[in-house]
C-alpha cells in the first residue's frame, strides 16, 4: 500500500456576513437572518472535509490549521443588542480557536437645514436606518495574502461570494505562479445545493486563471450552524 501523501495545512478565510447571509437565502428563504447563524470553527472544518471528500485520488488532502473571520460590530449607542450579541459571539468563537476580526459599523446621521448632525439631548447623534459594512473585504484581502506566504499554510479557502475579493484571488494565483515552494494555493467555499429554491454561484479569479471550488450543500450548512443563544 502506497503512503498517503501529506496533509496540507490550510487556512479558513470566512466574510462572515456574506457566508451567514447567503446561508439564509439559500438555504431558509424568508426567514430572519438569526436562522442562519454560522460557527466559524465548525463551518471550517466541515468545508474542508468536504472539500477533501472531492479531490480526485492521490490529491493530498488539507487539516484546518487558521480560521479567520471577519465582520462588522454594530455601535453600542445605535444598536445596543445587536453590539451585545456580536460581542458575545466573538468571544466564544475566539475561545474555540478562531481570530475574530470586527470593525465597526458605518453610520448615515439626521441632519439638520445647514448639514449638521442632529443630536439627541443626550448630545449623541441619531442614525439614519441601521449600520453597514465597510471594510471589511479589505480586511479579508489582507489577511488571505498574509496567510498565503506563511511557512505553515499550504492551502487559504476563502469563504465569500463578495466580486471586489476577485483582485485577491488573482494576486495569490500569480504569486504562486511566481514561486510556488513560497505561496501558499488558493481556493474558494460557495454555499450551494441543487435542491436549494437559489443558485447564486462561486466567486472566480478573472482572465484564464483557474483554481479549485468547493460547493457546500444543506448537509455542510446544517454541520456548521451556530446554535448558541446570545
Amino acid at each position: 500500500m502506497l503512503p498517503e501523501p501529506p496533509k496540507l495545512g490550510a487556512a479558513v478565510v470566512i466574510d462572515y456576513q456574506n457566508v451567514h447571509l447567503t446561508a439564509r437565502d439559500i438555504f431558509e428563504p424568508g426567514q430572519p437572518p438569526q436562522v442562519a447563524l454560522i460557527d466559524p470553527s465548525l463551518f471550517a472544518r466541515a468545508a474542508v472535509q468536504e472539500r477533501n471528500k472531492r479531490q480526485r485520488k492521490g490529491h493530498p488532502h488539507a487539516t484546518v490549521v487558521k480560521v479567520f473571520v471577519a465582520r462588522g460590530l454594530p455601535h453600542t449607542d445605535h444598536e445596543r443588542e445587536q453590539n451585545a450579541r456580536c460581542t458575545a459571539q466573538a468571544e466564544q468563537w475566539r475561545s474555540q480557536g478562531a481570530e475574530v476580526y470586527l470593525r465597526d459599523l458605518k453610520y448615515d446621521y439626521e441632519r439638520d437645514a445647514s448639514g449638521r448632525p442632529i443630536k439627541d439631548i443626550n448630545g449623541k447623534t441619531t442614525p439614519k436606518g441601521r449600520g453597514r459594512e465597510k471594510g471589511i473585504d479589505v480586511a479579508c484581502a489582507v489577511r488571505a495574502v498574509r496567510l498565503a506566504v506563511q511557512p505553515t499554510i499550504d492551502v487559504v479557502l476563502l469563504a465569500s461570494r463578495d466580486t471586489d475579493l476577485v483582485p485577491v484571488l488573482d494576486e495569490i494565483y500569480d504569486m504562486r505562479g511566481i514561486d510556488p515552494t513560497a505561496v501558499a494555493a488558493i481556493e474558494t467555499l460557495t454555499w450551494d445545493d441543487r435542491a436549494a429554491a437559489l443558485r447564486l454561484g462561486s466567486l472566480r479569479p478573472s482572465g484564464n486563471r483557474r483554481i479549485w471550488n468547493t460547493n457546500l450543500d444543506r448537509r455542510i450548512f446544517e454541520a456548521s450552524r451556530d446554535r448558541r443563544a446570545y
